[in-house]
């Protein structure tokens, strides 16, 4: 017997394993569960089918509406201590000579439209004396400024030339995370450049910039000098106004941020229409309501901001809305957030009645208020 299994012993161990395996790669042979794994393969990547192997047909075309600014200034020096001393009043009283010296910095803006009107940052041009706008062509003259808005850091230029070139404008509403972009400046004062770079993030808010923030947030390198200039798409069509950077080194780290089209068009037509930005105002201050707070007030899942004040003889203040209000509902809309809010009613024209839906020691009211127009920042 046990020579009759020696016999055997080799070519049933080699069946046995045939069989293991067999029943590894097909289990429902034998009445096992069957474990597929279903993965998904990308297509061979045949680089630049994927995307374009250069963008100079976007530069080319937004390139020329891209123009350098060279604004200056005079500024009073600080008098030297020794002015301040009262033996040397005693001799020149107040009449003092005045010291003053020249400032000069760069910026860019976007030419908008042939008639003239360019759009840029307001900190570029803010105060500045003269403003020198050289275009790409070679061609220089000055501009003047139509109207500003610091409350987005936006001005509106105007120059008067022939045959200006105008930019492209592009859908700032219809971006996408990962969508390339490339931004077009004067860095430096060296000059136009162009860098390259993706969207990083949208809807970018509540950073300190500005009162009404709606950031688009992209790597492409932007630095000094680039503030007022465009962010276009791939095809060379307008997305945003560069404006700020994120840096702990004066240069860029990859952390942009430029003013949505959409927006900037927006703030351009009121400025050239109205001579300034009018947007509706009810003269409140708000805060979100945290979830204490919510708690607090029975609004578990109930949106709504809280009133932390309201301006003296303000829309607010004369529709009857006092601090400790949580307002829930403006014009029928619910009340997300303080910004949220606040874009809602700049949106609105004044003297537009809207009604207010408030929560007031635990009781529902409904209030009617008149929009007002917001006053200019100092």
């Amino acid at each position: 017997m046990p020579r009759v299994l020696k016999g055997y012993g080799w070519p049933l161990v080699v069946g046995l394993l045939l069989a293991l395996l067999l029943i590894e790669r097909f289990p429902h042979w034998v009445g096992l569960p069957r474990a597929d794994l279903n993965l998904q393969q990308a297509p061979v990547y045949r680089g630049a089918a994927s995307g374009p192997a250069s963008y100079a047909d976007a530069v080319t075309q937004a390139s020329p509406a891209v123009a350098n600014l060279y604004t200056t200034k005079v500024v009073s020096k600080p008098l030297p201590p020794l002015y301040s001393d009262p033996a040397f009043k005693q001799f020149f009283g107040d009449n003092l000579p005045q010291q003053k010296r020249m400032e000069s910095s760069l910026g860019s803006a976007v030419l908008m439209s042939k008639e003239g009107y360019l759009l840029t940052n307001n900190h570029v041009t803010a105060g500045a004396d003269q403003i020198i706008v050289a275009l790409k062509d070679g061609r220089e003259t000055l501009a003047r400024v139509i109207g500003s808005d610091p409350e987005t850091d936006l001005a509106v230029l105007k120059i008067d030339l022939p045959d200006l070139p105008a930019i492209t404008l592009g859908r700032s509403d219809h971006i996408r995370i990962g969508d390339v972009v490339l931004a077009i400046g004067n860095p430096f004062g060296v000059g136009q450049t162009v860098t390259m770079g993706i969207i990083s993030a949208t809807g970018r808010h509540q950073l300190g910039l500005n009162t009404y923030e709606d950031f688009i947030q992209t790597d492409a390198a932007i630095n000094p000098g680039n503030s007022g200039g465009a962010l276009v798409d791939a095809q060379g069509n307008l997305l945003g106004i560069n404006t700020a950077i994120f840096s702990r080194s004066g240069g860029s780290q990859g952390i942009g941020f430029a003013i949505p089209v959409k927006l900037a068009l927006d703030v351009m037509r009121s400025i050239v229409e109205h001579g300034q930005v009018v947007r509706g105002w009810l003269g409140l201050e708000v805060q979100a309501l945290t979830p204490e707070l919510a708690e607090s007030f029975g609004l578990l899942e109930s949106p709504g901001v809280l009133v932390a004040g309201v301006f003296r003889n303000g829309p607010a203040m004369k529709a009857g809305l006092q601090p400790g209000d949580v307002i829930l509902k403006i014009a029928g809309a619910n009340a997300q957030d303080g910004r949220t809010s606040m874009n809602q009613v700049a949106q609105m024209q004044p003297g537009e009645q809207i009604q207010l839906e408030i929560l007031r020691n635990g009781q529902a009211h409904s209030l009617t208020a008149t929009i007002g127009l917001r006053p200019p920042t100092d």
